[in-house]
């Protein structure tokens, strides 16, 4: 089985420290919108951005693929790209990419000044300066899910998150594998415990359509318990594993699992509006990742989800 978002996650460093610069009034008076859109989690064809990002993104936009969101923030550059620079490579292909993934750690924050360090606020700042809508932490540290009071302490931290967002015109999210829903503290699971204690107004949270059923969850019925909380999705189906892992379900091509995906999206939208329907697909079963994003949007379009 191929690495896993979690593994990826918990390996390297995303920040390097710095002089902190001013946010520019306009990213703290423009709200930025988008309609429903579909797009692609850039971490479906990581080795092929790894090798060529420019490259990758040019046949993702041949496919018809509008939209990305980033797996890949390091010593503020994107894929390698300062943010001005992927932000013209994006443009040149007629693409945007209006959330991604970095993830929010307990070292961002500053318990003694009550504020957070100089790496998030860059953080913040690039993502306004790519246009983006949403910036979205894909991991929570065991440190801050150990215990109840851990956990409640980095939730406030989160809501904090989304109020310096909110300066930028965008919002702060948070996207989910497995654990929060395997998991228990003071006779919660912690996805609900993160739901009722974060605000959304601040804070949206991206459901990953296929991570739950690794934590016993099913798609269908969180969708059904949280109507109208999930402005952004991971659209991911899941099949048993092919072994060599300690998880029992791998993505797969959308349509082909489990998950019953159709369904799941289709209830999302009849209650919210303007969803991010983000495709990822983390293995192939023998395929070519780039075929697997092409396969992926054009179930997609076949569901009515992309024109």
């Amino acid at each position: 089985m191929s690495q896993s978002r979690r593994e990826f996650l918990r390996q390297g460093s995303y920040f390097t420290a710095g002089s902190l610069l001013a946010l520019n009034q306009f990213w703290k008076d423009k709200a930025i919108q988008t309609p429903e859109l579909v797009g692609i989690q850039l971490y479906s064809v990581r080795d092929d951005m790894h090798k060529d990002p420019s490259g990758t993104l040019t046949q993702l936009a041949s496919m018809g693929y509008k939209y990305v969101e980033h797996a890949n923030y390091v010593n503020r550059k994107f894929y390698g790209y300062t943010p001005a620079d992927f932000k013209k490579l994006l443009e040149g292909l007629g693409m945007k990419m209006p959330s991604g993934h970095t993830v929010l750690r307990a070292s961002h924050w500053n318990e003694n000044t009550r504020d957070f360090t100089d790496e998030w606020k860059y953080t913040v700042e690039d993502a306004a300066l790519l246009g983006q809508q949403y910036v979205i932490s894909p991991a929570l540290e065991m440190d801050q899910r150990k215990d109840y009071d851990s956990l409640m302490r980095f939730m406030d931290v989160f809501n904090k998150s989304g109020e310096l967002c909110q300066k930028s015109g965008m919002k702060f999210g948070y996207h989910n594998h497995d654990f929060e829903f395997s998991q228990q503290l003071n006779g919660k699971s912690m996805y609900a415990l993160i739901l009722d204690n974060t605000d959304p107004n601040y804070v949206i949270q991206q459901l990953d359509t296929g991570n739950l059923y690794n934590g016993g969850a099913k798609a269908m019925d969180i969708v059904k318990k949280y109507p109208g909380r999930f402005q952004s999705l991971h659209v991911k189906d899941e099949i048993p594993a092919s072994g060599g892992g300690h998880e029992k379900y791998e993505s797969c091509v959308l349509g082909k699992g489990i998950v019953n995906l159709k369904e799941v999206i289709d209830m999302i939208r009849k209650n919210t509006k303007n969803v991010h329907y983000i495709i990822e697909q983390e293995s192939y079963q023998g395929k070519a990742p780039l075929d697997c994003a092409r396969e992926d949007l054009a179930v997609m379009k076949k569901w009515g989800y992309e024109k």
